[in-house]
């Protein structure tokens, strides 16, 4: 770190040397006068700040450069608006379990209730803090300079122990700027932490428990986390023959063709993964909070019956233990080392392990027909192209290992249920928030983590209007991220919803004064913004820009005409039955 432009050392400069400790690489953010002291800080250290031109996009990249390397993101904001346009952002990737340090620089401590400009208080005591308390893990509002580094080092902890998770940091500007002994305590982060196990004795309870049951699953959510998880969990599944489903965030865990993966529950779920589900007598679910979506609205008729299933749930974080289903044996523990505990169990009491020739079979029919379903469907030259169309030439054209992040929509939607990932590739998407605009910025995240993998932001034409902002950003970072615009110019996938419901699509589908379907061009926005951009006019066209995007190595939009129908739902979700009742009232 070079020397500071001030005399004395300050909170700012103690603040850096602290998160240069703790090995951040990266800030996102957008500056504003209550941080650009500690910006000034940044910028004579080795930390790189992203420069993002909105705060939502600034939170998602960080939130996608937290998934794909594991560390936490970190996101600087401004005050009052500045902070307050990351709140999707910052929740998003609460929601989702990622650990994410939000820092927002606020009013001088000494005007608090005053108003001064841009504070947030209107019918109260200013505390914007207030706005983040119910999704974050914490928030902590500094009052001295003394307690900055402390509190980061307690931010820090919070985000990444236990269930990780998103934390704020709340900085009024003047502190960033008043001096700082270097006397003061360092606060480093423990170097070595043990997470909560699985007692032996636990373990061989439910070894036994999976040893007896006639129809087991494993159900696994997205809290598994590392190779190691992944790979105790296989060999748990192989040798007992138990067959694997799993929610929406945990699709990539296992390969999409293993012969135990039965796929996703719930209402994008397969029919024959939701039929098994409510015929299973044990159902071991690893780190899953069975979301609605993937519980079909916990209607026992669809996926999930408990009982007479018997459910044992293994769960990083308390609260999620019982919370939807009652349970047999409950257990907090980390789930890699819980997985691999159990595993232990099992070969010691039948180290042949189990076969069931019969099930593979059946999971093998009922794979091999839908993924036959869906490239058929996807070998059609019908224009603007089907969605499986498009997601045919992606999967033809991308290296295997290729990241790919999504919106909402058919590209979250439909690439769970019907796209086979292949075992080296990733799939990020936003599951807790749902977040439309998490797909283009959180891209830019996953890019910078790993530069020379092919990333795609697999989005609709919705989702791209709501980030424009990450197109100049990716020119400007030289991140050669490939926006894939789903385009059918609506919000589709609320737009059919409506029109099934309520016999037609008013407020969901985009038009221009005369009524006509109307888009952006997003290809020539894209070549405005200094990035390649491929029109498609024909079926053959997506593939030779695909190609033609990964040879370049640059910031690429493709806009892609698609028609809007609907992803195929096997399973139930309560909203239909409200609005199938309001739709027979009015008809």
């Amino acid at each position: 770190m070079t020397e500071p432009t001030t005399a004395v050392r300050t909170g700012a400069d103690a603040l850096v040397a602290q998160l240069v400790d703790y090995g951040v690489d990266y800030i996102f953010g957008t500056c504003g006068h209550t941080n650009i002291a500690l910006l000034d800080a940044i910028g004579r250290s080795g930390i790189e700040f992203v420069i993002a031109r909105h705060e939502q996009t600034a939170a998602h990249a960080a939130d996608g450069y937290a998934r794909a390397t594991g560390k936490p993101g970190v996101v600087l904001m401004h005050v009052g608006p500045g902070m307050m346009n990351a709140v999707t952002g910052v929740a998003t990737a609460a929601l989702d379990s990622v650990p994410l340090i939000a820092i927002a620089g606020d009013i001088p401590s000494y005007m608090y209730g005053r108003h001064p400009h841009q504070e947030v208080n209107l019918h109260a005591d200013a505390d914007q803090t207030a706005i983040y308390r119910p999704f974050v893990k914490r928030a902590w509002q500094v009052h001295r300079v003394e307690d900055l580094t402390r509190f980061t080092e307690r931010a820090f902890w919070t985000a990444t122990s236990g269930r990780p998770g998103a934390v704020l940091l709340n900085v009024p500007m003047d502190l960033f700027s008043r001096p700082l002994p270097d006397t003061g305590p360092a606060y480093p982060l423990p170097q070595a932490v043990t997470r909560p196990d699985l007692a032996d004795a636990d373990a061989d309870r439910i070894a036994a428990a999976l040893l007896s049951a006639e129809r087991p699953l494993i159900y696994l959510g997205g809290g598994l986390g590392g190779p190691e998880g992944r790979r105790a969990l296989r060999e748990l599944a192989e040798h007992l023959d138990i067959p694997v489903a799993h929610s929406l965030m945990a699709k990539g865990a296992l390969p999409d063709d293993h012969p135990l993966v039965m796929g996703m529950t719930g209402f994008w779920g397969l029919a024959e993964t939701n039929a098994y589900a409510r015929d299973a007598d044990l159902v071991l679910a690893i780190a899953t909070r069975f979301a609605e979506t993937d519980a079909s609205s916990w209607d026992p008729a669809y996926t999930w019956r408990f009982p007479p299933s018997r459910l044992i749930q293994i769960d990083i974080d308390p609260a999620e233990i019982g919370r939807n289903y009652p349970v047999e044996i409950g257990v907090v523990a980390d789930a890699r080392a819980a997985t691999i505990k159990i595993l232990s169990s099992v070969r010691r009491e039948r180290p042949d392990g189990t076969d069931r020739p019969e099930l593979r079979d059946r999971i093998r029919t009922a794979r091999t027909a839908l993924f036959a379903a869906s490239a058929e469907r996807g070998r059609s030259d019908q224009f603007p192209l089907r969605p499986e169309r498009i997601l045919a030439d992606v999967r033809a054209h991308l290296p295997a290992d290729a990241v790919l992040v999504t919106d909402v929509g058919w590209n979250k939607n439909g690439v769970a249920q019907c796209y086979p990932l292949p075992e080296s590739g990733r799939f990020i998407t936003p599951g807790g928030a749902s977040t439309m605009g998490f797909g283009p910025a959180a891209a830019l995240g996953v890019q910078l983590a790993d530069r020379d993998r092919v990333v795609v932001a697999l989005i609709g034409d919705g989702g791209m209007s709501a980030q424009l902002p990450a197109l100049p950003m990716a020119v400007e970072r030289g991140l050669p991220v490939i926006f894939l615009v789903m385009n059918n110019r609506a919000h589709g996938t609320i737009s059919d919803l409506q029109a099934n419901a309520f016999g037609r699509s008013y407020g969901c589908d985009f038009v221009d004064p005369d009524g006509n379907p109307y888009s952006p061009d997003f290809a020539a926005l894209g070549r405005a913004c200094g990035a390649d951009g491929y029109d498609v006019t024909e079926p053959g066209d997506l593939g030779a820009a695909l190609t033609a995007a990964v040879q370049r190595r640059r910031p690429a939009v493709i806009d892609v005409p698609m028609v809007n129908e609907p992803v195929p739902t096997p399973g139930h979700w309560n909203i239909k039955d409200i609005y199938q009742g309001l739709f027979e009232q009015h008809h």
